[in-house]
């Protein structure tokens, strides 16, 4: 195959598939060749070395799993709405399984590793703690539950690689996955109704009054109605 048919992209793809497959080590340039059957001069036409390649894979990784999430949930006008759909696609289909706890797994293994999972791991973070503020959290608040959200987000993960027959739940079409992401949603994302609880973290918030969270199951239900509908995109 002519170097110039596999594009940068394919390299970065395969290089991510291995890290997920068995971390910084299994990114070798001649393995991720054969996969691509394509010659080793084919990864030097878009890359200078391996570490390039591993970089790159990286920031590839933080493009599509992070900022382009963060900027689609935030077309969302509405809080609940946003938070809803971050939890949704965050636990959907991995798109490549077990990539996310083999980054976390292999921060100390490379520096470029640790840079960007740590930078990753901070703007979700912020992300959860301004939305969880949105909902109607103090500062401190938002931000507990906003570290709270990533940890269950993170072994919920590790849990579909780990013990997938025990907690079938975990997995995006196991029996009872619907219910399980319903109850960790409404769990996590109701608002504050103790005024004392509220004011602790914020002296503003005190002075607010809380909308009643919806069913999820019936908001679910309505989306569905008005996708079915003349406006649907």
């Amino acid at each position: 195959m002519a170097k110039g048919r596999v594009s940068r992209e394919d390299w970065t793809m395969a290089a991510l598939r291995a890290f997920a497959r068995g971390g910084v080590s299994a990114v070798a340039v001649d393995v991720l060749a054969r996969e691509l059957k394509v010659s080793r001069g084919s990864f030097y036409w878009h890359f200078e070395n391996r570490d390039a390649l591993l970089l790159a894979a990286l920031e590839s990784w933080e493009r599509l799993a992070t900022t382009e999430v963060i900027a689609a949930v935030g077309t969302r006008t509405e809080p609940r709405a946003r938070f809803r759909t971050l939890l949704l696609t965050a636990l959907g289909d991995e798109g490549i399984a077990g990539l996310e706890p083999a980054l976390g797994a292999a921060r100390e293994a490379h520096p470029a590793v640790a840079e960007v999972v740590d930078r990753v791991t901070r703007a979700r973070i912020a992300f959860l703690a301004a939305l969880f503020a949105d909902l109607g959290f103090g500062p401190a608040d938002a931000r507990h539950r906003a570290v709270t959200a990533y940890a269950a987000y993170l072994g919920w993960l590790d849990l579909r690689r780990t013990a997938p027959g025990t907690a079938p739940e975990v997995l995006p079409d196991g029996p009872g996955a619907g219910a399980a992401l319903d109850h960790l949603i409404a769990t996590l994302g109701t608002p504050p109704t103790d005024p004392a609880r509220s004011s602790s973290s914020s002296s503003s918030d005190s002075e607010r009054s809380p909308e009643p969270e919806p069913s999820l199951r019936h908001e679910r239900s309505q989306e569905q109605e008005r996708s079915q509908g003349p406006g649907r995109s």
